[in-house]
C-alpha cells in the first residue's frame, strides 16, 4: 500500500467510524475504487487497526468523562456506598461492550471473509436505513426519552446485543447502536454518548486482535510505515467528526443520514450489477 492510498483510508475512516453511515463499509468500497483486495488478510488488518486512530481521539475527547466514570467504578467496587450514577454508567459499558467482543471472536472468520463483499455492504446500508428511520419515529412518539442518569443494565445489554450486527459491513456501529437507544427510549444525545463511549472497549479488542493475530500479512501486504500513517490521519479527522457529531445530534434526527446510505447502496447495486465494479 502506497502512503497516499492510507491517507485516503484514514481519512475515510475517521470521517465514517462514527458517523451512521458504516465505516467498515465505506472502507470496503473505497479499498476495492483504490484496487486493493478487500479479502486480503493485510487488508483486513489494516482496516481494523486504523481504528486505534479513531479509538484516541474518543478517549482524548471524553477524557473527563472517562476519568469519572473510571473513578465511580473503583470507588463502587470497593465501597458500596459510593455506588451512584457514574458507577451504574460505568457498569453499562461494560456490559454492552461484551455480546459485540463474543460474537466478533467467534465470528470472525466470517467477518474477514464473506461479510466483505460488496453486495452484503449494499444490501446492509439500505436495509439498516429502514431501522434509523423507524428508530426516530419511535422516538418521536415518545412522550418522554431518558438521558445519561436514567440509564439501566437492561438498555445497556439491548444495545450490545445490537452492536453485534454492525459487525456486518454497511450496517454502522453508530448507527446499531444510537437507533437502539432510541428504541430503549433513550434520548438521542444520550444514545450518541452511549454509542462512543462502548466504541471504546469493541475497537481497542478489534485493533489489538488483528494486530497481533494478523502482523506477518500486515507488514507483507500493507506495511507498518503506511499503517501508521492511516492511523494517524484517522485520529486527527475522527476527533473533529465526533466534536461535529455531539452538535449535529442535539438539534438533527440520524434519518437524515438514511438517504444518502440508501442512494450509496442503490449505486453500488447498480455498479455491481453492470459488472462495472465486482464485489470481492
Amino acid at each position: 500500500m502506497q502512503l497516499w492510498q492510507a491517507v485516503v483510508l484514514g481519512i475515510v475512516e475517521g470521517l465514517t467510524e462514527f458517523l451512521p453511515v458504516s465505516s467498515t463499509g465505506h472502507l470496503t468500497i473505497v479499498e476495492k475504487l483504490l484496487g486493493l483486495r478487500v479479502d486480503d488478510a493485510g487488508t483486513t488488518a489494516f482496516t481494523a487497526i486504523i481504528q486505534f486512530g479513531a479509538i484516541i481521539a474518543v478517549i482524548g475527547f471524553f477524557r473527563r468523562d472517562i476519568v469519572r466514570l473510571l473513578l465511580a467504578w473503583v470507588g463502587g467496587l470497593r465501597n458500596s456506598a459510593d455506588r451512584g450514577t457514574d458507577y451504574r454508567l460505568a457498569w453499562c459499558v461494560v456490559v454492552g461492550s461484551v455480546p459485540v467482543g463474543l460474537v466478533g471472536f467467534l465470528a470472525k472468520d466470517v467477518v474477514a471473509g464473506p461479510l466483505r463483499s460488496l453486495w452484503v455492504v449494499a444490501f446492509a446500508l439500505i436495509g439498516w436505513s429502514v431501522v434509523m428511520v423507524a428508530a426516530e419515529a419511535y422516538a418521536a412518539r415518545r412522550a418522554h426519552q431518558r438521558g445519561e442518569g436514567a440509564v439501566t443494565l437492561k438498555d445497556a445489554l439491548t444495545i450490545g446485543v445490537v452492536q453485534c450486527l454492525s459487525l456486518v459491513p454497511g450496517v454502522s456501529r453508530s448507527g446499531a447502536t444510537i437507533s437502539a437507544g432510541l428504541f430503549r427510549g433513550l434520548d438521542r444525545v444520550t444514545a450518541t454518548r452511549l454509542s462512543f463511549f462502548m466504541s471504546i472497549p469493541a475497537l481497542t479488542a478489534a485493533g489489538l486482535y488483528e494486530g497481533v493475530s494478523a502482523g506477518n500479512d500486515v507488514s507483507r501486504t500493507v506495511g507498518w510505515g503506511a499503517t501508521a500513517v492511516g492511523t494517524l490521519v484517522s485520529l486527527v479527522v475522527a476527533y473533529a467528526s465526533i466534536a461535529w457529531l455531539l452538535r449535529f445530534v442535539a438539534h438533527h434526527r440520524i434519518s437524515v443520514f438514511a438517504g444518502y446510505r440508501v442512494g450509496l447502496g442503490v449505486v453500488l447495486l447498480a455498479l455491481l450489477g453492470t459488472g462495472t465494479l465486482s464485489a470481492v
